[in-house]
């Protein structure tokens, strides 16, 4: 499956970096476009995106600058609303698009303010909902019969959204769907009398992968820590999953990692004294 993902954020005190209202633009994980307060242009963030037509970026610049408008004039209306005289605000736009590999297609548009959730698309109403009680008197007006906005988003992300999604993944294929296969570390350490385990998966593409630690094959240990997926430099990924435990003598402990480069599923197992690190496909006891 594939996606193409916007987020558009506005905030009242731009500085330290942060401009007013920015643009960024992902397919998958990566990231495509980028418009910001600051350089007023619509930019190229993948280099294959260089083989889309030059219109497209005259023509997402000036989309962009009506958006920046738009979000800069919304974020006062909803300082307003929540009786905020000053400092640091922001409302925040992510809407896109999925194509799964079987042709079916799904769409969201979520909105919120100071981090919070403030109100979303019903994508089976196609209708807005609100989570904050600023936010009803802007969902009551945009399903209003006059306006029905739920209808021209689904427009857009059912039909715009998808075209361009198609378009991007064709031109990227190559960096896209490249699958390099995780390498796995596993460890563990004594302390009072419990074993902490971690399982350190890393350098995977693409970026979605499954984590767990398994107890006598079966997944019953609660996870204690686990760090979000985080890039690489060479844009692969990684991610630790710690598990704190109380092992019994005939217990045995694995990592279990699933993953679209691998032909199923791993589970490393964890012993004392023997450490093991998966590297190619091939089971190495650095003992």
């Amino acid at each position: 499956s594939h996606s193409l993902r916007y987020y558009e954020t506005a905030v009242s005190a731009p500085g330290s970096g942060i401009p007013e209202y920015s643009s960024v633009g992902y397919v998958d994980d990566q990231e495509i476009t980028n418009y910001n307060s600051v350089s007023r242009r619509e930019q190229p963030r993948a280099e294959w995106m260089k083989k889309v037509e030059p219109e497209y970026w005259e023509r997402n610049t000036q989309r962009s600058k009506g958006s920046e408008a738009a979000f800069r004039h919304n974020v006062r209306i909803l300082m307003e609303r929540f009786n905020h005289t000053g400092g640091f605000h922001s409302i925040q736009l992510m809407e896109g698009c999925e194509l799964d590999d079987d042709g079916s297609i799904r769409g969201y548009e979520q909105y919120r303010y100071d981090g919070g959730e403030f109100m979303a698309l019903d994508t089976q109403t196609w209708t807005y909902t609100a989570t904050m009680s600023q936010a009803l008197i802007t969902t009551q007006r945009w399903n209003s019969p006059e306006l029905r906005e739920g209808e021209r988003s689904r427009n857009y992300l059912e039909n715009e959204c998808i075209d361009w999604l198609k378009k991007h993944v064709e031109n990227g294929r190559e960096v896209l769907e490249r699958r390099v296969q995780p390498k796995v570390k596993v460890s563990g350490q004594h302390k009072d009398g419990t074993l902490m385990l971690h399982c350190q998966v890393y350098g995977f593409h693409p970026r979605r992968v499954d984590v767990k630690w398994m107890k006598n094959g079966v997944d019953d240990v609660p996870t204690y820590e686990t760090t979000h997926v985080l890039p690489n430099p060479d844009g692969t990924y990684q991610i630790r999953v710690s598990a704190d435990v109380m092992p019994g003598e005939d217990d045995s402990y694995s990592c279990y990692v699933d993953h679209s480069s691998l032909g199923a599923p791993l589970n490393i197992v964890w012993g004392e004294l023997y450490p093991y690190w998966l590297d190619d496909r091939r089971l190495w006891n650095m003992s």
